[in-house]
């Protein structure tokens, strides 16, 4: 079993990952912050702005690096966990003010994040078990 990913390759997928996994974090750690700082609230940049900046922040790292594994390795699973993860970080960004609370909100948002971190993973364990992913670097 090959141990290595092309550099290119591993390095957008890990990137992938991280700016998932920061859009969880800034999920469930938000709110806590702001409800402990309340007074400082008011100096924070407008919530929805960050919320549609680090969607399309996510969207651009995640796609270019899940499509690249998928034009490697052709496993529609890493697809389809992109689609929904991506539907749902974008259902929160843009229309988390329509939805029932802002619990619903966080919620779909880090259901989007999670199915984007699995899809990286998934990504990233294909090309590690690739010869062609491996051959390259």
């Amino acid at each position: 079993m090959p141990e290595r990913v092309s550099g290119w390759a591993g390095a957008i997928d890990r990137a992938g990952m991280v700016a998932s996994a920061a859009c969880f974090v800034h999920c469930l750690l938000t709110p806590v912050v702001l409800s402990l700082m309340t007074v400082y609230a008011h100096f924070l940049p407008s919530e929805e702005h960050i919320h549609r900046v680090m969607a399309m922040l996510v969207a651009v790292i995640g796609a270019l690096s899940l499509l690249l594994g998928y034009r490697k390795h052709g496993r529609s699973s890493v697809l389809v966990l992109m689609a929904l993860g991506l539907s749902a970080i974008f259902a929160g960004a843009f229309f988390g003010d329509q939805l029932p609370s802002h619990w619903a909100e966080v919620l779909v948002t880090l259901s989007g994040s999670i199915c984007l971190i699995c899809a990286h993973r998934r990504n990233y364990t294909f090309c590690r078990n690739c010869k062609d992913c491996c051959a390259d670097s």
